[in-house]
């Protein structure tokens, strides 16, 4: 049996398959402070170690998703140098986790409220979420978020983004890469849950295999990559998910992936 840690910032809940990961500190729009990393830690360590869950899905509460670093604990020189290594850790291990993890996109996703979304797989914005780096603008370095931007959007929108600190909306974040939907704010919440569904009836052993090769071998040489997708594809080939899938094609329907022992 998993529990659920016990977090003072978020909420974690579990969902069968799915975990359902939620922001939780409206009165300040999400802001993280060095709480909600230790926190974030602690859930990402459970969604990485989960033997069952395939899916994430990462909302904030109120009326944004997040904005980023608590600029007054920040002003007030209470945030410790560990907080970037809690935090950053934390992306680390949503990265490495074999679960898809999806992100959800409202109001505000600023500095570390947009690092986030970036090292998750899926991400869905409404066409007026405003989503930036303005670190650069207050004395400091965006986090890895200058690691991840440039492979979603390019190196050179990278850096205007970056070095400029100016924000977008969901709308132009979908056209240029940096989220994968942009839903009308109405339909924002039923268009996550429907997209969450699909990314859960989607996530066999082969397609987790596949986001690890994705996030976290990208940066090996070809022989390397190659060595490590022959081991993840006899992984994925032998696994129950590909069984039910060949059946699925065989017998004309979709397949069903159960959840997992």
């Amino acid at each position: 049996m998993t529990l659920n840690p016990i977090l003072r910032t978020m909420k974690y809940e579990t969902d069968g398959d799915l975990i359902r990961l939620t922001l939780d500190r409206p009165e300040v729009l999400n802001a993280v402070n060095y709480q909600v990393t230790l926190d974030l830690h602690r859930a990402a360590q459970a969604i990485h170690d989960d033997p069952k869950a395939r899916v994430v899905l990462i909302r904030g509460n109120g009326r944004a998703f997040c904005t980023g670093i608590d600029l007054k604990e920040l002003a007030a020189e209470e945030t410790p140098h560990d907080y970037f290594y809690q935090w950053d850790h934390a992306l680390r291990l949503l990265e490495l986790s074999d679960k898809l993890v999806v992100c959800a996109i409202h109001g505000y996703a600023l500095g570390g409220g947009l690092q986030l979304p970036l090292a998750s797989d899926i991400r869905i914005a409404t066409e007026d979420a405003v989503l930036g780096l303005p670190a650069a603008k207050e004395g400091f370095i965006p986090g890895l978020g200058t690691h991840r931007l440039p492979r979603y959007i390019g190196l050179g929108r990278a850096k205007r983004m970056a070095l400029s600190g100016e924000s977008i909306d969901g709308l132009e974040s979908l056209r240029i890469g940096l989220v994968d939907y942009a839903v009308k704010p109405q339909e924002f919440d039923q268009e996550v849950e429907a997209l969450t569904q699909r990314y859960l009836s989607l996530s066999s052993e082969g397609a987790r295999q596949t986001k690890l090769m994705m996030s976290a071998y990208q940066d090996l040489p070809h022989g390397q990559f190659f060595e490590e997708y022959l081991h993840r594809q006899s992984i994925s080939i032998a696994s129950p998910d590909h069984d039910e899938a060949m059946n699925a094609f065989r017998e004309k329907r979709d397949p069903n992936y159960n959840s997992r022992a």
